[in-house]
C-alpha cells in the first residue's frame, strides 16, 4: 500500500470520528439499563460533567486508533525526513563499481558515484545498504530495497525477475591467472583445472561451463583472488573492469590476465517487477546525465576516459 492511500485512509477515519463526536455532542448521548432476565448490563450516564468525561475519553480512544494506524505501514511511507528515498543494495566488494572508501564507512565506486547522481537528479535521497550480491535480486522481491545497482549483467534468466534500466556500462569476462603460469594462456586451457569465482556473477556461470573443472564460489573477488593467490585455485573468471582494476590497484605483482574478452555484456539498474515507473524514472534520470555531461564526469573519474 502507498502513502498516499494510507493517509487518504487515515484522514477518512479521522474526519468520520470527529463527525460521529460531533453528533453525540448536537443530540445528546444515553445509555440506558437494559434488562435481560431482570439483570442490569448497563449504566446511566447521568448529568453534564459525566457526559463531557465520557466524550473525552471517546475522542481520545479515536485519536489513539488514529495514531496507531498512521504508525502502521511506516515502511510503506519511503520517506526520510520529508525527502523521498531510493533504497539501493548492492555489494560492496567489486572495484572499481562498489567498494568501501579508504579510512571511512562510506560506500565508493563508479556504481556509487552514478545512482547519488540518478537520485539527485529525480529529488530523492539515496540510502545505500551492503549486501551479498546473490541476496541483491531477492531483496528486491520483498521489497526491501528500491533499486540493485552491483554491476549487473543484464541477462534473460535474470530479465525473469527484475526490470532493468537501459544498459550504463559494456563489459565482458576475463581470465585470471597467477603471474607465473605459462600453461593457461585462455579459458580453453581450463579444462580439468580450478577456478575460483564470485557467487551469482556471469563468471561464475561461465565457469561452470568449463569441461571437468572444479569451480569454488565466493562471496567476495578478493576472496576469490586469494584461493588462487595462495595456490588453491589455478585461475579466476570474473568481469573484465574488475580485473583490470585488480591489477592497476597493485594484482599485477603476482597475477594478470590471459586471453580475450569473452561474453561481451552489458550492466543495467534492476527494479523489483511490477515498478515500472521507478525505472521509466531512472531511464529518464540516466538519459539526462549523459545529456548534461554528468554521466561522462563519472565515467571519467572511474576509467580514465569520456564513455
Amino acid at each position: 500500500m502507498g502513502a498516499k492511500t494510507r493517509s487518504a485512509e487515515l484522514l477518512y477515519f479521522i474526519k468520520i470520528s470527529l463527525f460521529c463526536i460531533f453528533l453525540l455532542v448536537q443530540k445528546g448521548f444515553w445509555f440506558y439499563n437494559i434488562h435481560y432476565y431482570n439483570l442490569p448490563v448497563g449504566r446511566i450516564l447521568e448529568g453534564d460533567n459525566l457526559m463531557k468525561k465520557f466524550l473525552a475519553l471517546l475522542m481520545a480512544a479515536m485519536l489513539a486508533m488514529a495514531l496507531v494506524t498512521a504508525g502502521c505501514g511506516g515502511n510503506d511511507e519511503k520517506q526520510a525526513g520529508g525527502e523521498k528515498l531510493l533504497r539501493v543494495g548492492t555489494e560492496p566488494s567489486f572495484a572499481p563499481f562498489e567498494m568501501q572508501a579508504e579510512g571511512s564507512e562510506e560506500l565508493t565506486g563508479f556504481d556509487m558515484d552514478l545512482i547519488r547522481a540518478i537520485g539527485k537528479q529525480l529529488g530523492y535521497k539515496v540510502e545505500i545498504s551492503a549486501m551479498g550480491f546473490d541476496a541483491l535480486i531477492p531483496a528486491l522481491q520483498a521489497d526491501n530495497i528500491d533499486v540493485a545497482l552491483a554491476g549487473m549483467s543484464i541477462t534473460e534468466e535474470r530479465k525473469q525477475q527484475v526490470i532493468f534500466s537501459d544498459p550504463y556500462y559494456k563489459s565482458g569476462l576475463l581470465v585470471m591467472v597467477p603471474k607465473d603460469n605459462n600453461d593457461i594462456k585462455s579459458i580453453d586451457d581450463l579444462k580439468g583445472k580450478r577456478i575460483a569465482v564470485q557467487i551469482g556473477t556471469t563468471g561464475a556461470f561461465r565457469a561452470e561451463k568449463v569441461e571437468g573443472a572444479k569451480v569454488t564460489a565466493f562471496n567476495d573477488n578478493g576472496s576469490a583472488v586469494l584461493e588462487m593467490k595462495n595456490g588453491a585455485a589455478d585461475a579466476v573468471i570474473n568481469d573484465a573492469p574488475v580485473l583490470k582494476y585488480f591489477l592497476a590497484q597493485g594484482g599485477s605483482e603476482y597475477a594478470k590476465t590471459v586471453g580475450e574478452v569473452l561474453n561481451a555484456e552489458d550492466y543495467g539498474i534492476a527494479v523489483k517487477k511490477g515498478n515500472d515507473k521507478l525505472a521509466a524514472d531512472i531511464n529518464k534520470a540516466l538519459n539526462e546525465l549523459k545529456q548534461n555531461g554528468e554521466f561522462d564526469k563519472i565515467y571519467n573519474k572511474w576509467f580514465g576516459e569520456a564513455k
